[in-house]
């Protein structure tokens, strides 16, 4: 419980633990938000890592100079597309043999059916798409992999996704998130940008649970 309170923690109140990030580690920063983001992106075990949040906070921070807008800006879409494409790789080299098996002890067999199903609908625009929703966008590359979408097609998707979705988070905290309404209500703030980015799967949750009853 309390390593989830932790967590939990650390989501809601990303603005303080970035600062003492910032204010302990200086320059290293960059690497710290580098490996998170490639691992939430890259690793199909590691989805509960925060991502949109995270971006967010950290061009807030880079509004106000600790952090150089355009080192993170390179960085994070270069650690998200490295991300992907590791991910991708997996999936096309050992993702045969996890779906071949009904139960995975590293994997959540449901978030990958769930990802199959959003990838089997939308196709390459998954790719694009799932950059937006939590845990989707860490299964979508993998499953990618597993389906054989050739590499070059799958690369295409990804710079413009991976791009899209780091400047979309970077930038919306670099003009945004030193506003003074933001700032007293971060955690508020925090909230809602995890609710909108959850909200697109909820929503196709909710449309195929109404078609199936």
């Amino acid at each position: 419980m309390e390593l989830i309170a932790n967590f939990i923690d650390i989501f809601m109140h990303l603005d303080k633990h970035m600062s003492v990030v910032i204010q302990n580690y200086g320059t290293l920063t960059y690497v710290i938000l580098f490996m998170i983001i490639f691992c939430e992106t890259g690793l199909v075990v590691t989805p509960f890592l925060p991502g949109d949040s995270l971006l967010f906070a950290a061009g807030t921070f880079a509004a106000i100079g600790a952090l150089n807008v355009t080192w993170l800006f390179a960085l994070l879409v270069t650690a998200a597309m490295a991300g992907n494409t590791t991910n991708y790789w997996i999936g096309y080299f050992i993702g045969p043999k996890v779906f071949s098996k009904d139960n995975v002890r590293f994997l959540n067999r449901k978030h990958l059916d769930r990802t199959h199903r959003f990838y089997e609908k939308y196709g390459g625009k998954t790719i694009i798409m799932a950059r937006f929703v939590p845990i989707v966008r860490t299964f979508a590359p993998f499953v990618a992999g597993i389906g054989r979408m050739t590499y070059t097609r799958f690369i295409s998707y990804d710079i413009f996704g991976g791009t899209s979705w780091v400047g979309i988070c970077v930038f919306s905290g670099y003009f945004f998130g030193n506003i003074p309404i933001v700032k007293r209500n971060f955690s508020l703030v925090i909230m809602a940008i995890i609710f909108i980015s959850v909200l697109p799967g909820l929503i196709e949750f909710l449309r195929h649970r109404y078609r199936s009853s």
